[in-house]
């Protein structure tokens, strides 16, 4: 396989023609999902169509061990194959990551906890066996309430925050000590679930020693990598297929119960079993995002330019958990020569928190950026101002040695107060009616890391002309294969349909994955540089010199000759190629950035809020497909308007347990709930970023939506609410 280095700024190539990337298509993939025709996780059918049903049984303690477990009327019942629990379970590989490991010990460690597996013949016989099985625990005191448990906060593991969990620049105590106007708030942010469609699912089968997986998961060479450690199997013998994903936002990232569990019990059978994780299962067993308390001081001077700024923010989680990072883009956002940033942690017996819809910055900008509205009104001065008089075109913590690769947050700023008409706003908070209507604009920069990844791809030309690409990208619903399917195409300068893309089967070349906004540029990336590498190829193989060729309309040109694909593809030609990330990403601070303005009508009688118009300006590099792009960000401001209006994980601190945990009572914005939303994409392609000069798009989206909506429930109303979500029962003692 040849990789190609990204190690200098991109040039000019065959991406910049933009005949079929840049340009909107519909999903290659939408006629299948439409029909019905693309397999989840829990349908393949065909390729085992012997499977037996599992059922996984959960703990009803938050913390303690299991005193004895009785599994006898539970394997008596009708259609029971097979009961796993703790005593018979298979020894298993030591834990890495968030769930690996299943049913090895009595220790109970959080609540709805895996403690056994029932294997039916059909699924209605599994559950039936599920509820025979008695259990009785020995139950120990936990810790569920991060408000109580904050006093015995630590300083995290570098692993735990994913770098060291405190920065900054100059001094900040002393810089905010002697400023002419501070500032000094705390916001607090919930538990939050990521609530995706297609609950966690898995079909095991194996074939001697060789296992395959079809599971739901958003990077398959992790899960190729845990589920082998785990099964103390060598990456060979295990397949792991996820060619359809109904939505992930980072609970999908590795694997979970299922997947041990299928695995475990279709081995001890000997026969496939499928094994999908119930509804009310999900929010305690899987990830969630978990609750912060921020705590943001402001020293600015009288013109509102930042001083000093500093963002300390607590989170709990199992011992050893991840942090949630919610300082993260407080160290590039905006200038300030004192800086201090500061990760904290609780050891908590919830259920365990990790990657969820923007990790960090989602939640971290709900405080922030309420934060610098705070501070724009103490200051006498309007929000969308004091935010580009702090505009920094380099990473403030490490100085202009450190430029941004691209940043076009003043221009996303400006471009948005006009398109949205933010000159109509009264700068008095409670002075906009429409009836009984309250009516408020909010404003917040939007901000997300741009993160490059390793990824490699096959790319074949078939005999008739028509192109094949393999790579393991997973495709969560965010446009993957229609985007590779596009690189592909215009660099071998073919018709978009003429392009079949195969994606998520871990006997492919290994990608980038999908997670944290990195997916879209890297894996296509990849598919180019395989691309480049056909190309050369190709061109030889014509019998032209590669510097000088044209891939056009099926075709290889240079000079007045013409040569078809299909002429020079004989019986086919495959490559493998990839990119492998250089020094760009150190050399230069890379993110996506934006701001989104919002509209709210409060109820005067019932503070009901109601979002009526919203749109966000983002600048992302080059963007590969405007219109799934468009879908992404449609996705984020609809959940950040989620996130600040309703979503809550509701912790009861008495047994430690969400009790709200299914869809019924886990609210998330419904289609009433939202309007027309706009997004606009600014001109922009970032050389710095990868040869296809984009960046991450996906979970732009979601940062800072939230506190714009929170900034116009102020503007609206006069309620500066700190404690999300913002519910009518915390606005409504506010309005007079």
């Amino acid at each position: 396989m040849s990789q190609l280095l990204f190690d200098r700024p991109a040039g000019p190539n065959p991406i910049d023609q933009q005949k079929v990337v840049g340009v909107g298509h519909d999903r290659v993939d939408g006629p299948r999902k439409v029909s019905g025709r693309a397999p989840y996780a829990y349908e393949y059918h065909d390729e085992v169509p012997d499977a037996a049903y599992g059922y996984i049984v959960t703990s009803g303690i938050a913390k303690g061990r299991i005193a004895s477990i009785d599994t006898q009327d539970a394997e008596a019942a009708p259609g029971v194959l097979l009961v796993v629990t703790h005593l018979n379970a298979p020894e298993q590989g030591p834990k890495k990551g968030d769930f690996a490991p299943q049913l090895v010990s009595d220790e109970i460690s959080y609540y709805h906890q895996p403690v056994a597996l029932i294997v039916a013949e059909t699924f209605e016989q599994a559950r039936d066996a599920a509820h025979r099985v008695r259990i009785s625990y020995a139950e120990e005191a936990g810790r569920f309430d991060l408000a109580r448990e904050q006093t015995n906060a630590y300083r995290p593991t570098s692993k735990q925050a994913q770098g060291n969990p405190d920065s900054g620049a100059g001094d900040f105590e002393a810089g905010y000590a002697a400023a002419p106007v501070t500032l000094d708030v705390t916001y607090t942010t919930p538990d939050q679930s990521h609530m995706m469609m297609e609950p966690h699912a898995t079909i095991a089968r194996w074939d001697e020693d060789r296992l395959t997986v079809w599971t739901s998961n958003q990077m398959v060479h992790w899960a190729v990598r845990d589920l082998a450690g785990t099964l103390r199997l060598a990456k060979d013998q295990v397949r792991v297929v996820s060619a359809f994903v109904g939505g992930g936002f980072g609970a999908k990232l590795w694997i979970q119960a299922d997947v041990v569990l299928a695995a475990i019990g279709a081995r001890m059978l000997g026969r496939p079993v499928k094994l999908a994780i119930a509804r009310p299962q999900v929010m305690n067993t899987t990830t969630h995002r978990p609750a912060t308390i921020q705590r943001l001081r402001f020293g600015a001077d009288a013109d509102g330019q930042l001083l000093a700024i500093g963002h300390e923010s607590v989170n709990g989680n199992q011992h050893d958990g991840a942090v949630e990072t919610a300082t993260s883009q407080t160290k590039q956002l905006y200038a300030g020569k004192d800086r201090m940033t500061s990760l904290r942690f609780v050891d908590l017996d919830l259920p365990v928190g990790n990657s969820m819809r923007a990790p960090g910055e989602a939640v971290g900008l709900l405080a922030l950026e309420c934060a610098m509205d705070e501070l724009a009104e103490k200051l006498g001065m309007d929000p969308v101002e004091l935010r580009i008089r702090n505009d920094v075109q380099y990473d403030p913590e490490t100085g202009p040695d450190t430029p941004f690769s691209s940043r076009k947050l003043i221009e996303c700023l400006r471009t948005g107060a006009e398109k949205f008409g933010w000159s109509r706003r009264d700068p008095k908070p409670g002075q906009m009616r429409d009836g009984k209507w309250r009516i408020g604009y909010g404003v917040a920069a939007a901000f997300r890391p741009n993160i490059t990844m390793d990824s490699n791809a096959r790319v074949t030309l078939r005999p008739d002309g028509t192109v094949l690409v393999e790579t393991d990208m997973t495709d969560i619903g965010t446009g993957s294969y229609t985007i590779i399917a596009q690189t592909a195409a215009e660099m071998l300068g073919v018709q978009l349909g003429q392009v079949e893309v195969r994606l998520a089967d871990s006997d492919f070349p290994t990608s980038s994955g999908s997670g944290g906004s990195w997916g879209g540029n890297s894996s296509t990336a990849g598919v180019y540089a395989a691309c480049e590498t056909l190309r050369q190829q190709l061109a030889q193989k014509a019998g032209f010199n590669v510097s000088e060729v044209v891939f056009a309309d099926g075709t290889v040109r240079s000079g007045g000759r013409s040569v078809p694909l299909a002429e020079i593809a004989g019986d086919g030609v495959v490559v493998e190629g990839g990119i492998k990330v250089g020094s760009l990403a150190d050399d230069y601070a890379q993110a996506s950035f934006g701001a989104h303005f919002c509209e709210v009508g409060v109820d005067s009688d019932t503070a009901e809020v109601r979002v009526r118009r919203m749109l966000t300006v983002a600048a992302a590099g080059r963007i590969l497909n405007p219109k799934t792009a468009r879908s992404q960000c449609l996705g984020g401001m609809t959940m950040g308007i989620g996130a600040a209006l309703m979503e809550e994980c509701v912790v009861d601190t008495r047994f430690g347990y969400f009790v709200n945990h299914d869809m019924a009572e886990y609210h998330v914005p419904v289609h009433a709930d939202i309007p027309d939303l706009e997004v606009i994409f600014l001109e922009e392609e970032d050389d710095k970023s990868s040869p296809m000069k984009a960046k991450g798009v996906g979970e732009l989206g979601i940062c800072g939506v939230g506190a714009a909506v929170a900034n116009a429930i102020y503007h609206a109303t006069g309620a500066r609410i700190r404690d999300y979500p913002l519910t009518m029962d915390k606005i409504l003692p506010h309005l007079t």
